[in-house]
């Protein structure tokens, strides 16, 4: 970039100010940054100083960012680097500073194969901005080759989204607590900036105090109103989920523009894009399961205007810029005032009304409860896992280390980078190792997070039933000192819209939702490490021991069946007898899996053996449930009950642990009886599996494995439940 000396504040300004028209694509030169921007480029700059600007969405923050970028540039100083959580802010922010002539590149897990490039690139001063994820400030080669030149040589630091630094926000992104190492190591006179526009007073204050690590503690804190007056917000309360589905599609299109349909989980919102795009919506879905080349694809249709919405979870979200954004619609209620805030920001940025709706249901508690139950683990956990790391030969990968303890893969490594962080363990080439530093579990810290988020699915329960002004609500909630009522939301104003739904609308939702049947998947690979905690199994199952791709009934978090089935498998249910509705709908499930493809009554002539009996797998906690259900089953289908696999002593927790753990809990813990056995080498056929519940799948793959093994054909498991 061209070389300048700035000798005043004034003419920095006018500098900054010819930036900023360049930035937002003004060739009359007319823009001006306003007063509350300007100072925070004024102390990054002139200051150099270190900032937390808290403003809300839409106020303009990388437009601070990129502006004190080419003035520092000017002055000689290092790229900037901008530690940034989504790939869609990348995205965005590569474009945006392109229009202001700075050179942005990024390093993120979707452009592995341009490493290299880029740091050849930033060695030699021809990147001006560096965007980078939390997640490689972890890396080991990165954390330790490249990490070290980059905070010598940079000229500003970006922390976006830095309520993530905070102790509420780690639980989320561990590997944000990473900053507060490289914050300490960069050299005096480096100034730092961070942005949020979800940070209550705590999270402030807290950010603020580490900004202040290994240089000047005197923080400036830009702290401005929340409000956003382009939005409308309101809560329609709808009898049920076909309801909402029902409402939603009768009404999409009354909309203003393109906007997000936000869902709690993956599968409502694979239902809801489904059921949308036959009311004939042009509607595509958005989640953390979507490849990056679609969600691409996904972002640049909605950017465009080509798709009424995204139905997205909240993996679209932070930094996904679009001004012109007309709603944002919750079919579910997030469990938190920040995260619901942070979400319907993406509306009404550029434009002067957006509409915002929050249509709650009755199944938004039971997925808040099981995302809470993959917190930060027990301590017993976690000191096992230190005790295996320090006594352990050579540093241990995630493959190896899961069999050793009872958390599954996301959850250990999430543990890990905590620990990291903390100092008890690093992650090196080839794995983990313990450090054998002193660490404390902090009881204290991880109640008060959990204190914290019951305090905020309490707050959500209130936003949705307050007869006060919402947007008031929602910015007291995050401390804003100006909070007051805003005289838009439909408790100030009344209510926009009536929650009314054709009877058409409503039929075909109920039918959509309604429509029972969900593929599962076999076993088809033991987990590695088995042999290393006393199970004599790896590879591959063989063919002749799998199970049959099965069916269920629905999913936990279905908005459809999930509904129904939830209270069933609550730890509260008691057992009885399967509902009539319930076996009605199985009955229906095994006679579409008879006659679809590949079924054995589908007349194909690689279909396979009608089921020659029914199995069902005993049970502990609801025997009558699955005795009932299997009862009914071979009745209607006229085939014998042939027995259960029924568990030798104890049946093992059914818990979250990884896989390698449950199938050691399983291990010998099952056993077919002789009679069923005997039964099963004259019978010549496959048999139904029968099942309340699976997770994992695993019990299903070692019930089918030894009934293969006593002679059964083939096993098909049949089951009302499976978690996802």
């Amino acid at each position: 970039m061209e070389r300048m000396e700035h000798t005043s504040n004034a003419e920095l300004r006018t500098a900054a100010d010819t930036v900023l028209a360049r930035l937002v694509g003004d060739a009359t030169g007319a823009a001006r940054l306003r007063e509350d921007q300007w100072r925070a480029i004024e102390a990054l700059v002139a200051e150099r100083r270190r900032a937390l600007v808290v403003q809300r969405t839409g106020w303009g923050k990388s437009a601070v960012y990129f502006v004190a970028t080419a003035l520092l540039r000017s002055q000689g100083a290092g790229p900037t680097v901008i530690v940034s959580p989504l790939l869609a802010l990348m995205r965005n922010q590569v474009e945006a500073a392109a229009r202001a002539g700075i050179h942005a590149r990024t390093i993120n897990s979707s452009n592995t194969e341009e490493w290299d490039t880029v740091q050849a690139e930033i060695a030699a001063g021809e990147v001006d901005v560096l965007l980078v994820s939390p997640e490689r400030l972890n890396n080991p080669d990165f954390r330790d080759q490249v990490l070290p030149k980059l905070a010598a040589a940079t000229g500003l630091l970006v922390v976006d989204e830095a309520h993530c630094i905070s102790d509420w926000g780690h639980d989320f992104r561990p590997d944000y607590r990473r900053l507060r190492t490289m914050l300490a190591d960069l050299p005096p006179g480096v100034p730092v900036l961070a942005t949020t526009a979800t940070a209550n007073a705590r999270v402030t204050a807290d950010v603020a105090e580490q900004l202040g690590t290994g240089g000047s503690s005197d923080a400036l804190v830009l702290r401005g109103p929340l409000d956003r007056q382009s939005l409308s917000l309101h809560v329609l309360r709808l009898p049920d989920a076909a309801h909402r589905l029902a409402w939603l599609a009768d009404h999409l299109d009354e909309l203003p523009g393109s906007g997000i349909v936000y869902t709690l989980t993956v599968a409502a919102a694979e239902e809801v894009t489904a059921f949308l795009r036959q009311r004939g919506h042009t509607v595509a879905s958005y989640t953390g399961k979507t490849e990056n080349a679609d969600r691409q694809q996904a972002e640049e249709d909605l950017l465009a205007n080509r798709v009424k919405a995204l139905v997205a979870t909240s993996a679209l979200g932070m930094g996904f810029d679009k001004p012109d954004l007309g709603f944002v619609v919750h079919l579910g209620s997030p469990s938190s005032p920040i995260a619901y805030y942070q979400q319907v920001g993406r509306a009404g940025r550029g434009v002067e009304h957006a509409e915002v709706l929050l249509l709650p249901g009755k199944e938004d508690e039971a997925i808040w409860q099981y995302f809470a139950s993959l917190a930060f683990p027990p301590e017993d956990l976690v000191r096992r896992t230190l005790d295996i790391l320090a006594h352990a030969d050579r540093p241990l990968s995630l493959p190896a280390l899961e069999p050793l303890v009872e958390l599954r893969r996301s959850r250990l490594e999430t543990m890990l980078k905590v620990l990291d962080v903390d100092g008890a363990v690093k992650r090196v080439k080839g794995g983990w190792i313990a450090t054998g530093q002193p660490w404390t579990y902090d009881t204290e810290r991880y109640d008060w997070v959990a204190r914290q988020r019951r305090a905020e699915q309490d707050a959500m329960r209130a936003y949705a039933a307050t007869a006060q002004c919402r947007m008031e609500f929602l910015q007291r909630q995050l401390d804003d000192e100006g909070a007051k009522p805003c005289g838009r939301c439909d408790n100030c104003a009344g209510p926009r819209f009536k929650a009314d739904a054709s009877a058409d609308a409503v039929g075909a939702a109920r039918a959509d939702l309604g429509r029972a049947g969900v593929e599962v998947e076999p076993r088809r690979m033991w987990p590695t490490g088995l042999p290393a905690i006393g199970v004599d199994l790896k590879g591959r199952i063989p063919a002749g021991e799998q199970a049959a791709p099965g069916r269920a009934l629905g999913r936990l978090s279905d908005i459809g069946w999930g509904n129904r089935l939830r209270p069933m498998f609550s730890p509260q249910a008691s057992d009885g007898p399967v509902p009539d509705d319930v076996a009605k709908a199985v009955v229906g499930v095994l006679a579409d899996w008879a006659k679809g493809p590949g079924g054995w009554a589908s007349g194909a002539e690689d279909a396979p053996p009608r089921p020659v009996g029914v199995v069902t797998v005993a049970s502990r906690t609801r025997p009558q449930l699955i005795n009932s259900l299997g009862a009914h089953i071979a009745e209607v289908g006229r085939l014998p009950l042939l027995g259960s696999v029924e568990y030798t002593g104890e049946a093992p927790p059914s818990s979250r642990s990884n896989s390698a753990q449950r199938l050691k809990a399983l291990d010998g813990a099952l056993t077919v009886p002789p009679a069923l056995a005997a039964t099963l080498a004259e019978a010549r056929g496959p048999v139904l599996l029968v099942d309340d519940f699976t997770e994992t799948g695993w019990t299903l793959a070692v019930a089918a494995r030894m009934l293969r093994r006593a002679g059964a054909q083939g096993v098909m498991p049949l089951v009302l439940a499976v978690q996802g």
